[in-house]
């Protein structure tokens, strides 16, 4: 079976499971090169998957003719230049989220991309898994009856206590919204549809962290993103969400997501997982019922998208996780900002159309 193949740029901590499934899951996509700032752990990951190639410049990688998909694990603040690059290079581009570090960067991107014929698109990946495509699925087929409304929440204390580097996590790129409201956002989008607009509140509660864990621990880090973010979203089907998230808050839980309906309750799993439990009430029953999954991919499936996009480009068909997507989560992320400074409703400038369900695969790692 030919492959299509990709190069890493970045192999920071994320890149882990990327190798592994494009290398032991994903059989239509090949690592044929790595590049990271930090020669060793490009070292390490060419030894440990035995892949054929490291680049001493992500330059090197654009320039290969054997490359088909760059795959843009840097940081948020880095995802604008290394995918310009790429696709400039006429390279197609898979970025970590967002797709930008603002809405100007995502659309110059997308702009790019459409000019230049290449596909660009990304993470997160997991509404293609099993739990959020069958909560598609019953919301599609009516168990919720009409959807009129929605609520997520991300609630944490921040990174400083267990990340071994958290400071990009509070800088430009950074902050709870841009680095795990994608994952909600997404999902959102994808059982919901588009969002014409958006009303934010936000602050940044403490302006100054103090780094616990290690190598750094007692680094003092200057916050210059808001750490405390509440919006609501304005669907075109009529349906309205809240959402929150933040880095300032001791809580139990971290996810809850939920989508209400004229006939009943889904509780959707955490977004930032590929499986369940996906629950439904309806009256009739007088409790949540756990629902069977109906599609693969349950475990931890990071590349799902990296693989849809491969096939994509080598059968014709629509890309589920394109740059429209990306392009439009991104603006609702940076807008619940720009709503609360700007004290109004803000009306969105991107549209978006949702993308065809998961079709199972009789062949695990093959996808339709």
């Amino acid at each position: 079976m030919s492959t299509v193949k990709v190069a890493m740029i970045g192999v920071g901590a994320i890149s882990g499971i990327y190798l592994e499934n494009i290398t032991n899951v994903f059989k239509e996509i090949e690592i044929i090169g790595v590049c990271d700032l930090i020669r060793e752990r490009a070292e390490s990951a060419k030894e440990k998957y035995e892949i054929k190639k490291i680049y001493d410049t992500m330059e090197d990688a654009f320039a290969d003719p054997e490359v088909d998909i760059v795959l843009n694990l840097t940081r948020p603040y880095e995802h604008f230049e290394v995918t310009k690059g790429a696709l400039l290079a006429g390279k197609h581009v898979y970025s970590e989220k967002p797709l930008g570090a603002t809405y100007s960067e995502g659309k110059l991107l997308a702009e790019l991309a459409e000019e230049k014929n290449l596909m660009l698109g990304g993470a997160p990946d997991t509404f293609l898994g099993s739990g959020i495509q069958t909560c598609r699925k019953l919301i599609d087929d009516g168990y919720i009856g009409q959807p009129i409304g929605a609520a997520a929440f991300m609630i944490c204390r921040g990174h400083e206590t267990w990340h071994p580097d958290p400071e990009f996590y509070y800088k430009f790129g950074g902050g709870p919204m841009l680095d795990m409201g994608p994952y909600y956002v997404t999902a959102l989008v994808n059982l919901l549809g588009g969002v014409s607009g958006v009303t934010g509140v936000t602050k940044t509660s403490f302006p100054k962290r103090t780094i616990t864990s290690t190598p750094k621990s007692g680094t003092i880090i200057d916050v210059d993103v808001p750490t405390y973010i509440t919006g609501i979203l304005n669907f075109d089907c009529g349906a309205v969400a809240t959402i929150f998230t933040t880095f300032d808050v001791y809580y139990k839980e971290s996810a809850r997501l939920e989508i209400y309906g004229s006939k009943g309750t889904l509780i959707v799993p955490d977004p930032n997982t590929f499986g369940g439990p996906v629950k439904l009430l309806r009256p009739e029953d007088g409790e949540f019922k756990e629902m069977p999954l109906l599609f693969d991919y349950a475990e931890n499936s990071r590349g799902l998208g990296v693989a849809d996009m491969a096939k994509a480009i080598t059968s014709g068909r629509d890309f589920r996780a394109s740059h429209l997507q990306t392009r439009h989560v991104l603006e609702i992320l940076t807008s619940f900002e720009k709503s609360s400074q700007e004290g109004k409703f803000v009306k969105l400038e991107t549209s978006y159309e949702r993308e065809m369900p998961m079709v199972n695969n009789p062949l695990h790692g093959v996808l339709d």
